[in-house]
């Protein structure tokens, strides 16, 4: 397990330069030398504060990316464990994005079809949330079971009626389940690979719960989009891994299990799904879109270190445009509000520096996040009637992976000719 003890002399003064010390790659073990970006310091993403918390010590930890000069795999180190992050109450629920269930809805369809599934079949999900996904199969009257660590979100599907174990999946949670005669036909895990502190606990799981001929499908944010997109904001303590399907590939092979077939998909910026079966199942071939989109990722330079030591400064003149924007227009006296408060937003705003002197407020349509504060920035967040009722002259939309639905829901701010701003992959008003 990598060391979360970090001192001046060990940390690198700038992207490409080498560590000394002995890091450990959490898939591989290999020394981590090589840092991609330095974000600085920033809270937990997810810890939400209150109004009496304020005034109150506010943790932040080192948020720097590197990456493994052996596998490939992008990963921050761990200065805060998953029961830390995870555990208890956390204030992220899948349900709050219209785009996201249609998605999950359309999958179930297929999916179904595909496999063939019906009412004997077993769908198990990892990471299940409030029940987004699982809803769909139940739906179907096909057999569900949820896993997810989180008290808060588990009882929101299990008042939807999914099945939910409170629970951190790895070996140990997988031959609970096999224990209870659960074996899965079809395995989800969405967004989760990169949020797992122990990778290789958590793949080996994988392995034991997903049945003899079962499926597992897997979606995760495609690395290659997050250096070509310039996506640096999905960098944070929460997520512990940025993969690719070089680096996926590897991980999967080592606990005996393949990928035989990969779609890319728009979802969180542009991500992979990709499909596992167990190795030794040869009924399904591995597919040609295995080779291409791996293909891919190498002549776009995934395996060499000089890909990764260019990105720090493409980030910090990111840094540069949306600071140069804020203070113009608050210098002209206009108002900026932000929408949304995800996760990926509290890293921008960060790392930027941006406080309630430059963006007034949030909105979110999460009722948890509502009348809280953003880690670390501290800015209010409120209802999304809150734009209406002030009127700003610049909504800021953070989820920027949202951007078509959010411009949607948003179309009334154009009445008073209020104007949009994107910051990823680069700042854009429109």
């Amino acid at each position: 397990m990598i060391s979360s003890e970090l001192t001046p002399s060990q940390v690198p003064d700038k992207p490409g330069q080498k560590l000394s010390v002995n890091f450990g790659c959490r898939f591989c073990d290999a020394h981590l030398r090589h840092l991609v970006v330095d974000l600085g310091k920033s809270p937990l993403c997810e810890s939400f504060l209150t109004a009496d918390q304020l005034n109150q010590m506010e943790p932040f930890y080192p948020l720097q990316a590197f990456v493994c000069d052996q596998c490939f795999l992008v990963q921050v180190l761990d200065h805060v464990g998953g029961v830390s992050i995870f555990g208890g109450e956390y204030a992220y629920f899948s349900s709050f994005s219209d785009s996201w269930l249609k998605h999950c809805s359309s999958y179930a369809d297929n999916i179904v079809e595909r496999l063939g599934l019906d009412e004997q079949s077993q769908v198990v999900e990892v990471a299940s949330n409030d029940g987004y996904m699982l809803q769909y199969f139940m739906e179907k009257g096909i057999k569900t079971q949820g896993v997810e660590p989180a008290d808060n979100v588990a009882e929101v599907a299990r008042q939807k009626g999914v099945p939910t174990r409170v629970e951190f999946f790895g070996e140990a949670t997988a031959k609970g389940l096999v224990a209870d005669s659960i074996r899965a036909d079809l395995l989800i895990g969405n967004n989760v690979l990169a949020h797992v502190p122990d990778l290789n606990d958590f793949v080996c799981g994988l392995k034991i719960v997903l049945a003899p001929t079962g499926v597992l499908t897997m979606e995760f944010q495609h690395l290659l989009n997050m250096l070509e997109l310039n996506q640096f904001d999905t960098i944070y303590q929460e997520h512990y891994c940025y993969l690719s399907l070089h680096a996926a590939r590897q991980v999967f092979e080592h606990h005996g299990l393949t990928i035989f077939d990969v779609e890319e998909i728009p979802t969180h910026g542009g991500s992979l799904r990709i499909y596992v079966r167990h190795t030794e199942d040869k009924s399904r071939p591995v597919l040609p879109t295995i080779a291409e989109i791996h293909d891919r990722e190498i002549s776009a330079g995934l395996t060499d270190l000089e890909t990764y030591s260019a990105y720090g400064e493409k980030v910090a003149e990111t840094k540069r445009q949306l600071l140069e924007f804020l203070i113009q227009a608050r210098r002209e006296g206009k108002r900026v509000a932000g929408y949304g408060a995800p996760g990926k937003g509290n890293t921008l705003l960060n790392y930027c520096g941006i406080r309630e002197d430059l963006i007034e407020f949030v909105v979110d349509r999460n009722p948890y996040k509502q009348g809280k504060f953003l880690p670390g920035t501290h800015i209010p967040v409120f209802a999304p009637e809150k734009i209406d009722r002030e009127q700003p002259d610049y909504v800021l939309i953070l989820p920027w992976n949202l951007r078509e639905e959010i411009t949607n829901q948003l179309s009334y701010v154009r009445d008073w000719g209020a104007r949009f701003v994107v910051p990823i992959p680069r700042l854009e008003v429109f």
